[in-house]
């Protein structure tokens, strides 16, 4: 029986705030990664950016305040800070694909161990591709992290050692944080930065069905 806990999403969105260096201008991604606003450490300058065109982004709103005319990519209210600014979808994407950009955090469904994305297609038929502005962002950011759960549902790594769906970007991900644990992509491979207390690091190598340096 597994004597570890994984990490809620709440838990994993902290995890993730916590690496965003003060002044970093951040993109997050639709899904998960919108739950890293949330958890930024207080004191801490982060500019966020959503590529309909806000940067400045606050928090999610208290209920019942909610703004459905300021929302993010994904159709969510956002709140935003004092000096934030509207734009135009071009101007958006200028900022994106022109490097300026220190970090992007998105969900994926596969990332190969040296750092390759699939995340706008399953491939499967009928399933409708949502590429968005991952491409850009995957590129144009400094720092592609990658924020998902570690296996499927049917208990299959989402990393792997090639990825068999439709690439997003190609050694784009530097970093991915999941449920169990963070490893960062290297062209030698994947190494470990942390993981959950309780899994050993033989288990988590036979989970990923690679190896992962120490």
């Amino acid at each position: 029986m597994a004597n570890y806990t994984r990490r809620t999403k709440d838990q994993l969105a902290a995890r993730v705030a916590q690496d965003i260096f003060d002044g970093a201008v951040v993109n997050l991604g639709i899904g998960q990664p919108t739950l890293v606003a949330n958890h930024l450490p207080a004191g801490r300058e982060v500019i966020l950016h959503s590529e309909n065109g806000i940067l400045g982004m606050g928090p999610a709103p208290a209920e019942g305040a909610e703004d459905y005319d300021l929302i993010n990519a994904g159709k969510q209210p956002v709140t935003l800070l004092a000096g934030g600014a509207f734009f135009h979808h071009a101007d958006s994407f200028a900022m994106m694909r022109g490097g300026h950009l220190d970090i992007c955090v998105l969900g994926a469904f596969q990332v190969s161990a040296t750092g390759d994305l699939a995340n706008w297609s399953t491939g499967e038929a009928g399933a409708i591709p949502a590429v968005g502005g991952a491409m850009d962002l995957a590129i144009g950011a400094k720092q592609t992290w990658v924020m998902m759960d570690l296996l499927t549902k049917k208990g299959e790594s989402k990393i792997v050692k090639t990825c068999t769906y439709p690439l997003t970007g190609i050694g784009c991900v530097k970093r991915v944080y999941s449920d169990l644990a963070t490893l960062e992509c290297t062209p030698a491979g994947l190494k470990l930065i942390d993981k959950v207390d309780g899994l050993a690091h033989a288990e988590l190598e036979t989970m990923v069905g690679l190896p992962i340096a120490p």
